[in-house]
């Protein structure tokens, strides 16, 4: 938790930084041809338009999806083992200096795959059958921490156009209300609320296709280190089997 809060505040300055360089292109691009906006500045511009309460919320929601995403993609890519390579130096131990060799190149080596193979290899002296069952109970364990704070982040890709869609049919009360105040049918009664209803549905299907982006890498990062850590499992046992021999 303390990576995930440090990247939130990493994402907050970076967010606030690009905010104040908005601020500060604003008098350079007022001194522009009218109808001439960068896209920074037309960004604000729509943002403020559709609200700040739902808009700074599906905002927020952003920061906090990005946050999760960036932890995560780290920390799988972290995870990431060259498990032939593994394989091979551990085979070398076991055939070179025995179990306690093999445990201690494992030691040296980081990822969920190593650590699987320690604790294997821990249980190696009570028989084959204890260390497979070590790696299954471990493998579930590591599993879990690959799998770690990705609810969060489905729940900010459902969060962001749902409230997207509250902010759309707030608009449309508001444009009926107008009405009812003005008693007359016209565009431009209606123009305010329509514009905040679609400004806030607009961001808000944005966010989530974001998100969205960086869920679909990261669960398929997590399928592929959980495919390696089966088939480096398998090989392990094999390992063992052969040693014990």
């Amino acid at each position: 938790m303390k990576k995930l809060f440090t990247i939130l505040a990493i994402t907050g300055l970076l967010f606030l930084g690009t905010t104040q360089t908005t601020y500060a292109q604003d008098d350079t691009q007022t001194e522009q041809v009218d109808g001439e906006k960068g896209f920074h500045q037309e960004l604000k511009q729509r943002f403020i338009q559709g609200g700040p309460f739902f808009m700074g919320i599906v905002l927020i929601a952003l920061i906090l999806g990005l946050a999760i995403a960036i932890e995560r993609i780290i920390y799988l890519n972290l995870a990431t083992t060259n498990t032939k390579k593994l394989i091979g130096s551990v085979e070398e131990a076991l055939a070179s200096g025995g179990v306690e060799a093999a445990k201690e190149v494992c030691r040296n080596t980081k990822g969920p795959v190593a650590a699987i193979f320690y604790q294997g290899l821990d249980r190696s002296d009570d028989g084959v059958e204890a260390a497979e069952k070590a790696i299954v109970g471990y493998g579930g364990v590591q599993m879990g921490l690959l799998e770690k704070n990705i609810s969060w982040l489905t729940l900010f890709i459902a969060l962001a156009p749902m409230l997207g869609f509250m902010g759309t049919v707030i608009g449309m009360i508001k444009a009926f209300d107008n009405i009812a105040a003005s008693n007359e049918m016209s565009p431009a009664t209606v123009a305010g609320g329509i514009q905040v209803a679609l400004l806030t549905t607009v961001f808000g299907l944005v966010v989530a296709i974001i998100l969205q982006i960086f869920y679909n890498y990261i669960i398929a990062k997590v399928d592929s280190i959980v495919n390696n850590m089966e088939d480096a499992s398998i090989s392990l046992v094999d390992l063992l089997v052969a040693h014990k021999k």
